[in-house]
């Protein structure tokens, strides 16, 4: 954007010193001023069209044309350079819009209408002078253009590597996991095996025991036997547990957005604060903010030229849970919700939350709310 509004106020104020150079009669003035407001609303036009190739080539040239019949010398005017700087600064901008063939289709009329100027109108400028200030032109353009094609390719080249450097992570995070687990079930089934079954072993001889023995020996061996139970159900639990390596809560649903993350091209700055780690979100409400933050994403990646995007989780007070993803609105089209927000929306409101989407301060903004279910203290 700063780059396109210093190219806007080289090209006025070229333009405005030209016309002065022109030394104008009153008579000319009106269609010269015509013209200039008519190139201007072309040049303001080039972005919004610059994906329709054809528009765009017609667009160029039609301000090259333009340009050509303002700065038409006046009859015994003085040299006026002014227009040639014009003419760079509209082929700068046709190489860097335009395919090479359309680029130099305009650059022909520019140059054409150049010499044009100092032949036929008699602008004072020697044609040979002009000539060599074309292929000068056109050699810095050249120039310029393998630049930025190389620039374009080396950026694309650096998105696929950050592409494969994030599966490459991705899997290492996976093959981690999957050992991790491999590790946990080996050890689950060792203590099953072995543990579980000599307890499982020592509750029927305590039993067989207990039935033979009589009065107080018999008491004591029923509350071996309990205890030995008791001890069984313990290590089960902790087999169950080990055979099942679940995140929960906001752990989970950053470790699902981690994988998202790798899949795509986009740059997620993550934000956490007023315990929100220890929010006592349940199974629903994490797939609720884990499906709205993935849906936001996806967004990002189809609607928005910006490749970041940031994500904010809270939990003010600790009786409700707050997430916000926003990224750069760069975009002039009124806000409509689709099926995705909609759903999403209704989902949220469903659990008891609220919802809110739009644009908000140059930013685009998805958020929500959901409450939580705060743990009674036990004190009566």
């Amino acid at each position: 954007m700063r780059s396109y509004w210093f190219w806007v106020l080289m090209l006025g104020t070229a333009w405005t010193l030209g016309l002065i150079q022109l030394s104008l009669d009153f008579s000319e003035l009106p269609l010269r001023i015509f013209g200039s407001s008519l190139f201007f609303g072309l040049f303001f036009l080039a972005p919004l069209i610059r994906k329709n190739l054809a528009l765009s080539f017609l667009n160029f040239s039609g301000m090259a044309v333009l340009a050509i019949l303002v700065f038409w010398p006046a009859a015994s005017a003085a040299s006026n350079l002014y227009p040639l700087l014009i003419f760079a600064i509209i082929a700068g901008k046709a190489v860097y819009r335009l395919p090479v063939k359309a680029a130099a289709g305009v650059g022909t009329v520019l140059v054409a209408g150049a010499l044009l100027h100092s032949i036929v109108g008699d602008s004072g400028i020697s044609p040979l002078f002009i000539l060599l200030y074309a292929l000068l032109v056109c050699a810095a353009l050249v120039f310029f253009r393998k630049s930025y094609i190389f620039e374009d390719e080396l950026q694309e080249r650096n998105e696929a590597l950050l592409s494969e450097y994030r599966k490459m992570k991705r899997r290492l995070l996976t093959d981690e996991q999957a050992a991790r687990q491999e590790e946990r079930t080996h050890i689950a089934r060792d203590i099953h095996d072995s543990v579980g079954h000599k307890l499982t072993a020592l509750l029927m001889q305590l039993e067989v025991f207990r039935l033979q023995a009589e009065g107080d020996a018999a008491e004591q061996l029923q509350e071996l036997k309990l205890i030995a139970k008791e001890s069984l159900e313990e290590t089960r639990n902790a087999v169950k547990t080990l055979k099942h390596d679940e995140a929960g809560g906001v752990t989970a649903i950053i470790g699902l957005i981690r994988k998202l993350e790798a899949e795509s091209f986009l740059r997620i700055q993550f934000s956490v604060k007023h315990g929100a780690l220890s929010a006592p979100l349940d199974n629903e409400q994490v797939v609720i903010v884990y499906r709205a933050v993935q849906e936001a994403l996806t967004n990002v990646m189809r609607h928005s030229q910006a490749r970041e995007a940031d994500i904010l989780f809270e939990a003010p007070g600790g009786s409700i849970f707050r997430f916000t993803i926003s990224n750069k609105n760069s975009g002039t089209a009124p806000f409509r919700e689709g099926f995705g927000l909609s759903s999403m929306r209704e989902r949220i409101e469903q659990a008891g939350g609220e919802f809110k989407v739009g644009p908000e301060g140059g930013l685009f903004i998805v958020k929500g709310s959901l409450p939580l279910i705060i743990k009674e203290s036990g004190l009566e």
